[in-house]
């Protein structure tokens, strides 16, 4: 397989934060030539913390790969550069608010007019019409107004997942649509127009607890490091204070874990405990057997005997655990100023594909070259 099999694509990017330039980032992964296009102050997230060697960690995580260049839209010579290179462009993505485009004359209708195959990607919080179009929206935002953080937390308090994950499902979902848009433009020759949303993405995948919810009329109880239908399946303390995560998945696991893990094989037949129904009803219950035999021996005694009952287990590691884990796989890239910055590998890897990652622009790094390059197309 190629190393970059979207070279011939060009991409330009009016981004800002998180979303729109993860699925710009995976367009550059996969060697498309991403145009970021930056207000004259550039992406506030350039300044979000300076965790990367100096710069914003989720800045260097989103950005590399990318040329970027700074234009003030509202200004008829940048507004000009802008559309001289999305006639050129095979792929627009814009996370600007609902409407921001059309307001200084980049509207879907003209852009397509002018260039038919360009697959545009519009990035919103709640959709581009809708009583919430205007309503601003963030990561945290979205996650309380979809109710992801309902169900997220102890059950004293709901609570923010700890990564800023409608952003990020929101990215996955544009970077998706827009390799399904490509796809059908070989065959059809047309582009397309997509709408994603942050709402939209987390209440897709907010489906089980929904469903849940319609089907019972009840709310989801806050389960912390426990699972809402499934038992035993959580974190538990050891005698050294440190928690082990377990899970039993089906009554062949049950009665091993009773065996060789509690060494209470009559745990296993107990009238409240005999089927996944019962144990779920009486968690509390089970909860107690367990609490006693894992707080009376050590995380290492436990989990040798989880090894040989064979079940599911995970440390409950830190992020500096994290870092050191024998699983975890980086990459380097140079911040925008040449310093090495350590990201972990993406997901996705494709066998026998050696795949090399770009560095990270400075603000408006290329913005005198795009600008020539695009200059003599604008009329």
């Amino acid at each position: 397989m190629l190393d970059r099999p979207y070279q011939d694509i060009l991409v330009v990017s009016v981004e800002q934060a998180v979303a729109a330039p993860y699925c710009s980032c995976k367009l550059a992964d996969a060697g498309a030539r991403v145009i970021k296009v930056e207000r004259p102050e550039g992406d506030f997230a350039r300044r979000y913390d300076t965790a990367a060697a100096g710069n914003a960690s989720y800045f260097v995580w989103l950005n590399r790969g990318k040329e970027s260049i700074s234009l003030d839209l509202k200004k008829t010579e940048d507004f000009d550069i802008f559309m001289s290179i999305v006639a050129d462009a095979d792929v627009l993505i814009q996370n600007l608010a609902p409407g921001a485009l059309s307001r200084i004359g980049a509207d879907t209708t003209t852009l397509r007019l002018q260039n038919p195959q360009l697959i545009i990607c519009n990035i919103s919080g709640y959709g581009e019409d809708g009583p919430n179009a205007s309503k601003k929206a963030y990561d945290l935002l979205v996650q309380a107004e979809a109710g992801l953080a309902s169900i997220t937390g102890t059950q004293d308090a709901p609570a923010r997942v700890g990564i800023s994950i409608c952003d990020i499902a929101t990215g996955m979902f544009a970077y998706s649509a827009i390799l399904e848009a490509l796809a059908a433009r070989v065959k059809t020759g047309d582009g397309a127009v997509i709408d994603v949303s942050m709402f939209d993405a987390i209440a897709d995948w907010m489906a089980v607890p929904l469903l849940q919810t319609q089907n019972s009329g009840q709310e989801p109880a806050r389960m912390g490091l426990h699972h809402p239908s499934i038992a035993p399946y959580g974190a538990y303390a050891c005698k050294d204070g440190v928690e082990v995560l377990i899970s039993i998945q089906n009554e062949r696991e049950w009665l091993r874990f009773c065996e060789i893990v509690l060494r209470r094989p009559q745990i296993a037949s107990d009238n409240r405990f005999v089927n996944p129904g019962g144990r779920v009803d009486n968690r509390n219950a089970l909860d107690e057997v367990i609490k006693a035999v894992f707080g009376a021996a050590s995380r290492d005694t436990i989990i040798q005997r989880l090894e040989e009952a064979s079940i599911a287990y995970a440390k409950v590691n830190t992020v500096q655990e994290l870092a050191k884990h024998p699983t975890l796989k980086t990459f380097t890239v140079l911040n925008d100023q040449g310093h090495p910055v350590d990201l972990p590998q993406p997901a996705a890897r494709f066998r026998d594909t050696a795949r090399t990652y770009r560095d990270v622009p400075a603000l408006n790094a290329d913005g005198a070259r795009i600008r020539a390059e695009f200059s003599n197309t604008t009329e």
